[in-house]
């Protein structure tokens, strides 16, 4: 039976909103999850389940928790932080994926030591779902690296070329530099570099994507570092949220994290799915069953087969 690893002590609404999530999910999709964090705790948020040991859930100790204040050098020092405890069940195989909604630092740092990296990629990256016009695309990087290099941006347009096809159906994604203008000449020296990498590449380039372009369609895969790409989630779902406000009502359902679970964290040796930190028990069940989905789909091989093949490695 596939086994999902979820870090049921991450987030803002945790254990309580995980560990309904997760039940949701073992139940619905016939899976086995591990629950890492404090078992007392744990058991308490089960006990509000009739049957819950029926479910397919097993309890994993692991006393500590990196706070969202702490810093994610954090974990190295918690070798019981149930971050840890949950990518180690994945690095033994005795889990498929995991999943944490809590401090995304001390994930990536968790599942790189873990992990490793895909032979190839120097740096992990969150792709993100986003909707369009006409469906959805990826944004990536939405968060893990706050700096990166030009060949970084090659290797996570890579990285959502595959995370397109898979997720998205798309044949030939067309991918898209975000920058402050169409012309390859705009934008800081990390995008014109960045321009010129992924012009001379395999990939389906259709050049820079503006700002009001992101949710146009235009591209199926929007690339950018990790502070740009953070900045454009959290902007869009505060704006989301001034509109509900001042409509009085739901903007759309498409808008929902919660509908997508969590972003994949592309580029490591293993799967891992991080969600929101104030994910619901909706976006949990979601986001463990997109682990299944890209455990199903052997995900991480097919990263590999493209970073080989596209030879983007360390230019």
């Amino acid at each position: 039976m596939t086994r999902i690893a979820v870090d049921a002590m991450g987030g803002d609404h945790a254990p309580p909103a995980i560990v309904d999530g997760a039940i949701a999910a073992a139940r619905r999709l016939g899976i086995a999850v591990s629950l890492v964090g404090a078992s007392g705790a744990i058991e308490q948020a089960l006990n509000r389940h009739p049957g819950w040991r029926n479910a397919g859930l097993t309890i994993i100790d692991a006393p500590d928790v990196i706070d969202m204040a702490e810093s994610p050098t954090a974990v190295r020092h918690k070798p019981r932080a149930s971050i840890r405890v949950a990518a180690d069940l994945v690095a033994r195989g005795e889990a498929v994926a995991l999943f944490s909604a809590g401090h995304t630092g001390a994930t990536v740092m968790a599942t790189h030591a873990a992990f490793g990296m895909i032979a190839g990629v120097d740096r992990p990256a969150l792709a993100t779902s986003i909707p369009t016009r006409g469906g959805s695309a990826v944004l990536l990087d939405a968060g893990a690296n706050a700096e990166c290099r030009p060949q970084h941006l090659l290797q996570f347009a890579v990285m959502g070329a595959v995370y397109a096809r898979l997720v998205l159906g798309a044949e030939r994604p067309r991918i898209g530099l975000l920058s402050i203008g169409e012309e390859e000449t705009k934008g800081n020296d990390l995008t014109r570099e960045a321009h010129r990498l992924l012009k001379a590449s395999p990939l389906n380039f259709i050049g820079n994507v503006e700002g009001r372009e992101i949710y146009s369609g235009i591209a199926d895969v929007i690339v950018c570092d990790g502070f740009t790409g953070n900045v454009v989630l959290k902007t869009s779902e505060g704006l989301v949220e001034a509109l509900e406000a001042k409509l009085g009502e739901k903007v759309s359902s498409v808008f929902d994290y919660a509908e997508y679970g969590g972003a994949p964290l592309v580029g490591v040796g293993a799967l891992a799915i991080v969600g929101h930190g104030r994910s619901s028990a909706k976006a949990v069940s979601n986001a463990i069953a997109m682990a299944h989905r890209f455990a199903a789909d052997n995900f991480i091989h097919r990263v590999e087969q493209e970073i080989a093949s596209a030879g983007v490695a360390h230019q």
